[in-house]
């Protein structure tokens, strides 16, 4: 079969034949249909996350969507994190028990360029943050997937006002696409600034906050929530740390929360993904994203790493 190979950490993957994969024990062989190039491959793949660096050489793609059985499912993969082979090729052996089968009418695209962006937008928003009806929500770095998923969650769950945050043009225009009340342009590290034009975007003060950057923009975010608001946070994109006062924490009460992926059981997890899928299906949640052959992994790696690519790109087998 075809597939894409990463030989060499930090270099992009090199598209070969190797050996069909064989199903161990509790695993069944997935078809692949589409398998999207995620900022967990790129940074698994370099061998300096915290997973270590993987054998190689190995598969990559921490996720697919594929068939089995003549179902279209969704599955994760150990690749670059564990031993192990990912979706980045035209079979993938998976674990039964960790398929989620999806709904008929979802684009396997599109729910490949979905996924755990859209679970974790999903589950920060809801299970960790609490959002409510009628409440106001900031969502920074809102040109991302994940941004793009939670302000259109966010809109699902009946936020009455959700505020977009991003630092270029194009992702603000895709905050815009995706529903935003308002977009903020981040593009200064001045907290200050930076809580200015939050304040005036906002519809009075703000309930929660959903951060995948941390540094300036998380600490002008915080400034502007209520009495007893909250800020999840998911990334630091922006920075690993943040200048946020003492007294802004302390002043308002503020409830501060981390989220990851990682800590949802394998039903939560299996939960969100038919969520976001019908959310898909219903035509309700979208992402940027395009499609690129597998045969042209190697250039669309690049373009990822690069942050050039106008979308998350999922390849597909042909």
């Amino acid at each position: 079969m075809r597939a894409a190979e990463i030989r060499e950490p930090g270099r992009p993957p090199v598209v070969d034949d190797r050996k069909p994969p064989v199903a161990g024990g509790g695993e069944v062989l997935v078809d692949v249909l589409a398998a999207p190039i995620t900022p967990l491959d790129l940074l698994c793949a370099t061998g300096t996350s915290y997973f270590g660096t993987p054998a190689m050489p190995y598969v990559p793609g921490v996720q697919g969507v594929g068939t089995y059985e003549g179902r279209t499912v969704w599955f994760p993969t150990p690749a670059g994190m564990a031993p192990g082979d990912g979706s980045m090729a035209e079979a993938a052996a998976v674990p039964e028990a960790e398929l989620v089968g999806l709904p008929d009418g979802v684009d396997p695209v599109l729910l490949a360029a979905l996924g755990l962006s859209a679970v974790a937008a999903h589950m920060a928003l809801t299970w960790r943050g609490g959002l409510a009806a009628g409440e106001q929500v900031v969502v920074l770095g809102a040109g991302g997937v994940v941004g793009q998923a939670a302000v259109q969650l966010a809109r699902t769950a009946g936020a009455r006002r959700v505020i977009a945050a991003a630092r270029s043009a194009g992702a603000r225009e895709r905050a815009g696409r995706a529903g935003a009340d308002a977009v903020v342009a981040l593009g200064t590290g001045d907290a200050a600034e930076l809580a200015r034009r939050f304040a005036d975007a906002a519809d009075g003060p703000v309930d929660l906050v959903l951060d995948p950057l941390f540094g300036a923009p998380a600490a002008a975010a915080a400034r502007t929530l209520r009495p007893g608001g909250r800020l999840v946070n998911l990334g630091g994109s922006a920075d690993e740390t943040c200048p946020i006062e003492s007294s802004v924490i302390r002043g308002k009460s503020l409830r501060l929360l981390g989220y990851t992926n990682n800590e949802l059981t394998p039903e939560q997890r299996a939960s969100s993904i038919a969520f976001v899928a019908g959310q898909a299906a219903s035509g309700k949640l979208s992402v940027a994203h395009e499609t690129v052959p597998l045969k042209d992994a190697a250039a669309a790696w690049r373009r990822q790493a690069e942050g050039s690519a106008a979308g998350r790109i999922v390849l597909t087998p042909r």
